[in-house]
């Protein structure tokens, strides 16, 4: 049974001010890039193997991926579906602001300027459905929306499940086909 690991990218400073980077290219912090060379070493500590790690084009993804992929010797590419999701309007605004959260159940709406869940979600499950057909195993390095879609492919989640769903800068998430 075949399996891939998701990473989320380590922390920018619009993380540490609560604002929605999205699409926006946003840089690590200083603890970013730490938390992307700790991840790195412990894919290594927990013996976890991959054929090649694939990383979203913004530069928070790339630069995680890149420090995970200088410390374990795994090959590192370009994966442009695996960039965040465009929250139009939305991005730069607070995370937890009210218009954005009625904003997050309209799945099939284009935020204003940006993209729809669905289309985000399609992406996404291509990719993947890519990967579970393959005989490799990646390491997926990007971005929270992202991991939110990755777990809907995985679990059955509620509307509720889905927004809420997140995970830490620089955790490691492991799924089986």
């Amino acid at each position: 049974m075949g399996q891939v690991y998701f990473v989320r990218h380590g922390q920018t400073i619009w993380n540490v001010e609560n604002k929605i980077c999205g699409a926006t290219d946003i840089a690590l912090t200083e603890l970013g890039h730490k938390q992307a060379v700790e991840t790195g070493k412990k894919i290594l500590e927990q013996g976890i193997k991959a054929d090649e790690i694939l990383y979203s084009p913004l530069i928070r993804a790339k630069d995680t991926a890149l420090h995970i992929a200088e410390i374990t010797g795994i090959p590192a590419r370009e994966e442009a579906r695996l960039k965040e999701q465009n929250f139009g309007k939305y991005e730069s605004t607070p995370r937890d602001g009210a218009e954005f959260r009625e904003a997050k159940k309209q799945f099939v709406n284009c935020y204003e300027g940006g993209e729809s869940m669905l289309h985000l979600a399609q992406r996404i499950y291509n990719l993947l459905d890519e990967v579970a057909a393959s005989d490799k195993t990646y390491i997926l390095v990007a971005h929270n929306g992202i991991a939110r879609v990755v777990q809907s492919y995985f679990y059955e989640m509620t509307n509720e499940e889905y927004a809420a769903f997140g995970v830490a800068n620089c955790a490691v998430v492991r799924y089986e086909f």
